[in-house]
C-alpha cells in the first residue's frame, strides 16, 4: 500500500489493486487468443501460456513472478475445476466403452512411459537415476486439460471408444505419475524409505481417493434432489463445491484428491437434478477460466532465457517420449485390448503434455532439490513441444490414419434442461439427427415414459403441435416435458446406440 499525497487530495493504493488490474488484463487477453487456436491450429493451451511468457519478466509486460508456492496453489485449484467439469461431462456410456484400456493406460502406461523417458533423461542431462525417473515421472502423464482442449476445438469427429478412452486415460492417469513423483522425491530425501512404504503411500492414494470420490458424489446428488435453494444462481456454486470439498477430504485422508474429484464428477454429472444445464454450462465456463488462470501463471513463472539454455537436452527428451516411449508402452497395451492398429497409433500419438507436468515440476523448487531448475526447463521445454506438435497435427492424423467421422453424422443431443415450475419436471430440446432411431416413426410408436408429453416441434420454418399421428424427419427439434428422472428413458428413444 502506498499514499500518494498531491495539494490537499490523498490517494491510496493496495498492492491488491495492481493485481486486480492486471489478472483481468491478462484473463481477457487469454480469452481472445482462444479465438486464434482454430485459426492457426495451434492448441489454447500454448496461446495461453504464450500470453504469460510475454507477459513476464523477459517479454513486454516486464512482470517478474517466481513464487513456487503461489503457482502451484492457484495451478492445483484450477486443476479441481478442469477435472470436476472433465468428469460432468463424461457419460456412463463412455465408461462402460472404454475403462478397461483407459485404466491400464492410466496405471501401467504410466509407469513404462515414465521409465523410459526417465531413463533416457538420466543418459542425455547426465543426472543420477533417480533424479532421471522423476524427470521421466513428472512428464509420464498426459494432461486432461490439454486433451479435452484439443479435442473439443479439432474440427473433427472421431470414433467414440477412441475419444472415450483419450478422454478416460487423461482424467485418471494424473493420480499416477504424482504419485510416482511423491514416491521419487521421497526415495532422494530419504534413503532409507523401502519399497514397503511405497506400496503403502500408493494404497492410500488410491483407494482413499476412489472412497472418498464416490462417497461425496453420492451424498452430492441425494442433496441437489431434495434441497430447493433461494435463488437459481446457487446452485451452478452448490455443485462446483462438492468437487472441492472431494478434492480437500480425500487430500486430508492422505488420498488422491485428483482421482476423487474427478470420480464426484463422474457420478454427478451421470445423474439428474434441477437446472443442470445451466450448471454444468456454468462450471464449464468456470474450467476455462481456471485453464486461462492456470497456463498464464505458469507462463509468467518460466523465464524464456533460462527455458532455452538446454532446449536441445529438452527437444531429445521430448522425441524419445512422443517417438519412442508412448508409442512402445502404448500400441502393446490397445493391441491386447482389440483396438485396431490405426486406432492404436492415433491414441499413442495424441500424449498431450500440459499443466500437470508443469506443476509436478514444481515440487522439485518448492523442496529446494539439486537439478530442480534444470527440470522445470527441460519440462517446459518437453510440455511446449508436446502441444506444439501432438495438439496441432491431431486432425491430420485422425484423417491420414482414416479415422474421422462423416461430419453429417450428428447423435441426438440434449441442448437444454429447464425445471419446471416445483413438479420436478423438465423441458428437454432434441434434434433428430440421421442416425436416430426416431426417425420415421409416428409419436404414438415411441416407447416414452409415461406422463411425459411432446409439447412442440419445430421443423425448419414451421411450428408444429404434435398429435399421437405426427411423423418424425430429419432435423425436427422436439421439445418433450418429463420428470426429472425419465429423461434417459427419453433420451434413449431418439439416441443411437
Amino acid at each position: 500500500m502506498y499514499i500518494d499525497i498531491k495539494g490537499n487530495k490523498e490517494r491510496i493504493m493496495f498492492a491488491v489493486d495492481h493485481i486486480i488490474l492486471l489478472s483481468a488484463v491478462l484473463a481477457i487477453l487469454g480469452v481472445l487468443a482462444s479465438k486464434l487456436s482454430p485459426r492457426f491450429g495451434v492448441p489454447v493451451l500454448v496461446l495461453f501460456l504464450g500470453v504469460g511468457m510475454l507477459a513476464g519478466e523477459d517479454g513486454i509486460g516486464r512482470i517478474f513472478f517466481d513464487n513456487a508456492d503461489a503457482a502451484h496453489a492457484i495451478g492445483t485449484f484450477a486443476l479441481i475445476l478442469i477435472l470436476f467439469d472433465g468428469g460432468l461431462q463424461t457419460s456412463k456410456r463412455s465408461i462402460v466403452q472404454a475403462w478397461k484400456p483407459a485404466a491400464l493406460l492410466a496405471t501401467f502406461g504410466v509407469i513404462g512411459t515414465a521409465t523410459l523417458t526417465g531413463l533416457s533423461a538420466m543418459i542425455i542431462l547426465d543426472l543420477p537415476l533417480y533424479k532421471g525417473l522423476l524427470l521421466g515421472a513428472i512428464v509420464g502423464s498426459t494432461d486432461a486439460a490439454a486433451v479435452f482442449s484439443v479435442l473439443r476445438n479439432a474440427g473433427i469427429r472421431i470414433p467414440t471408444k477412441i475419444k472415450s478412452t483419450l478422454e478416460l486415460e487423461s482424467a485418471s492417469n494424473d493420480p499416477m505419475a504424482i504419485f510416482l513423483t511423491i514416491g521419487l522425491i521421497t526415495l532422494i530425501q530419504d534413503s532409507t524409505t523401502n519399497p514397503l512404504d511405497l506400496a503403502s503411500l500408493f494404497a492410500s492414494q488410491m483407494g482413499v481417493g476412489a472412497f472418498v470420490g464416490i462417497a461425496i458424489g453420492g451424498i452430492a446428488v441425494w442433496l441437489f434432489r431434495r434441497v430447493t435453494l433461494m435463488a437459481i444462481g446457487l446452485y451452478p456454486v452448490f455443485v462446483m463445491l462438492f468437487g472441492v470439498l472431494s478434492f480437500g477430504l480425500a487430500a486430508n485422508l492422505n488420498g488422491s484428491g485428483f482421482l476423487a474429484t474427478f470420480i464426484t464428477g463422474v457420478i454427478v454429472g451421470n445423474s439428474r437434478f434441477a437446472y443442470q444445464r445451466n450448471t454444468f454450462v456454468f462450471l464449464d465456463g468456470l474450467a476455462w477460466l481456471g485453464q486461462i488462470a492456470m497456463f498464464v501463471i505458469l507462463g509468467l513463472l518460466v523465464t524464456p532465457t533460462e527455458l532455452f539454455v538446454s532446449w536441445k537436452e529438452g527437444l531429445l527428451i521430448a522425441c524419445v517420449l512422443i517417438f519412442i516411449a508412448r508409442p512402445l508402452v502404448v500400441m502393446p497395451i490397445l493391441l491386447l485390448s482389440k483396438f485396431s492398429f490405426k486406432a492404436s497409433l492415433l491414441i499413442s500419438w495424441v500424449g498431450l503434455r500440459g499443466s500437470v507436468p508443469i506443476i509436478l515440476a514444481i515440487f522439485p523448487l518448492i523442496f529446494g532439490m539439486p537439478y530442480a531448475e534444470l527440470i522445470f526447463n527441460v519440462v517446459f521445454f518437453i510440455v511446449l513441444i508436446s502441444a506444439l506438435l501432438q495438439g496441432s497435427t491431431l486432425p491430420y492424423a485422425a484423417r491420414k490414419l482414416g479415422l474421422v467421422l462423416d461430419d453429417n453424422v450428428k447423435a441426438s443431443s440434449t441442448l437444454e434442461i429447464v425445471k419446471v415450475a416445483k413438479s420436478k419436471r423438465e423441458l428437454i430440446e432434441i434434434e433428430v439427427s440421421k442416425l436416430s432411431p426416431a426417425l420415421d416413426k409416428t409419436i404414438s410408436e415411441l416407447a416414452l415414459p409415461d406422463n411425459t408429453v411432446v409439447a412442440m416441434i419445430a421443423r425448419g420454418e414451421d411450428t408444429l403441435i404434435p398429435k399421437g399421428s405426427t411423423k418424425i424427419e430429419r432435423g425436427d427439434q422436439i421439445f418433450i416435458i418429463t420428470k426429472l428422472l425419465d429423461k434417459n428413458a427419453v433420451e434413449q428413444c431418439f439416441y443411437s446406440e
